[in-house]
């Protein structure tokens, strides 16, 4: 049945059959691999307060790499600039998806997740440096608390055994999708290095020929990890952190199927989701967990933790990703909501968009990646770590009391969406409701 022109569209109602069953596949991964990474973070923080903690810092210390090229590096500094180049280019690969087929692929549907999600990054770096800049602290951590950690926050649900609609779901997805690109943006413009135009020209030269090739309909994988690997090391050398080279292959990798191969087979998957299927379970599961036992590792004693909480830098952090987080994307989607066309799903309420306001203020990878590009002293990186740990420790927590609440509601709606009486394997509220199906 079609909407009546003056009817409000529904946000957190639920999304299409296409769009749920991506979110979905992309979902579990990122569940599995949040489990790990809480498992990382868990070794690095007990071993980093062993008995053995100089191995700790010898191991993440210890460099190994092609020095002629530029590439000799510190274990802790291939986990950064190498692994997460992978999980980057993941994200921009899900951003291109979300673009061209899913939630931000027309103006009036991307707005209010992009509202929510930039609110969401404004509010914590304003609130840090109103609390820096209170306490004469430095301004240099403004980005720390501006990211969610996906991942972290669906391990978190998985402990509880907790079911989210699949609306709040995809929702909470896209705000992760958005903050990783604002995130990318920051690094790109805010934290380079000296740059190296010659080696720039080359990575953007190779760009260029990996968006030919993907325009020619070149296929092989042969022609596209050897490139890739040397638009990363050109970047690296260029002075731009390396993720950035990540997330911009992500983006050019075509997300949809082509029809028209000239004579070949059609595509059954896109080339984009191709690399993602074979991607995501690595990035999930191997390199942000191993960025995260290589940077998490830090010393924790009351001492060391009373100065997170009296410190500018440190309580700014945490005052951003528990308090600016919440501000921010609540605020934003009631501002959005309000001025716009959409209206709150009558089945859930407005603490259903505090307590996912809440739960975005998990901010762990991107958070401590960016922790250590604000501060290169090891000093003021061990506290601005701590800082983010706290942080994400007491978002979660204020998650699980504002989720377990209302998990009796979310029970019920995560059973009606998935009802399939006729065992056909698509849930019977797509088949009833033609809108909502692909």
């Amino acid at each position: 049945m079609r909407r009546a022109p003056d009817e409000r569209s529904p946000f957190l109602g639920v999304p299409s059959w296409r769009e749920r069953t991506a979110v979905a596949r992309a979902l579990r991964t990122e569940t599995v691999g949040g489990l790990v990474l809480l498992a990382a973070a868990l070794a690095a923080l007990i071993w980093a307060n062993s008995p053995w903690s100089e191995s700790y810092s010898s191991v993440r210390d210890a460099h190994f790499g092609i020095g002629a090229l530029g590439l000799d590096l510190s274990v802790g500094h291939w986990a950064a600039d190498g692994l997460l180049t992978v999980f980057f280019l993941v994200a921009g690969i899900e951003l291109k998806r979300e673009l061209v087929a899913g939630e931000l692929r027309t103006p009036a549907a991307a707005a209010l997740p992009v509202v929510a999600a930039v609110c969401g990054m404004a509010v914590p770096a304003v609130l840090y440096v109103a609390v820096a800049r209170t306490g004469g602290g430095s301004l240099s951590g403004w980005a720390v608390p501006m990211a969610t950690d996906i991942a972290f926050a669906l391990a978190v649900l998985a402990v509880l055994s907790t079911h989210l609609p699949s609306a709040m779901r995809a929702f909470l997805l896209t705000l992760a999708v958005v903050d990783d690109l604002g995130a990318i943006l920051v690094i790109a413009l805010f934290f380079t290095s000296d740059l190296n135009l010659l080696a720039l020209g080359g990575a953007v030269g190779g760009l260029v020929l990996f968006y030919a090739l993907q325009r020619l309909r070149v296929r092989g994988w042969w022609w596209y990890v050897p490139l890739g690997i040397a638009i990363w090391a050109l970047t690296y050398n260029g002075g731009v952190h390396a993720t950035v080279a990540g997330v911009a292959m992500g983006l050019i990798l075509r997300a949809t199927p082509d029809d028209d191969t000239g004579g070949r087979k059609p595509e059954q998957t896109s080339p984009g989701a191709r690399t993602e299927h074979l991607l995501r379970p690595f990035s999930a599961g191997v390199a942000v967990p191993l960025f995260a036992l290589f940077a998490a590792g830090v010393s924790v004693s009351v001492s060391s933790m009373g100065e997170v909480f009296t410190r500018p830098e440190p309580l700014g952090v945490i005052a951003g990703l528990v308090v600016g987080k919440i501000v921010g994307i609540f605020a934003g989607t009631y501002l959005a909501v309000r001025f716009t066309r959409a209206r709150l799903n009558p089945d859930l309420a407005w603490a259903d968009v505090f307590a996912l306001a809440a739960l975005a203020g998990i901010g762990f990878t991107v958070s401590l990646l960016i922790g250590e590009l604000a501060f290169p002293d090891p000093a003021q990186a061990e506290h601005i770590k701590a800082a983010v740990l706290a942080g994400s420790v007491i978002a979660a927590l204020l998650a699980v009391l504002l989720v377990k609440r209302r998990d009796r509601i979310y029970r019920r709606l995560f059973e009606e969406e998935n009802r399939d009486d006729d065992l056909d394997g698509i849930p019977d509220i797509y088949q009833r409701e033609p809108d909502g199906a692909a």
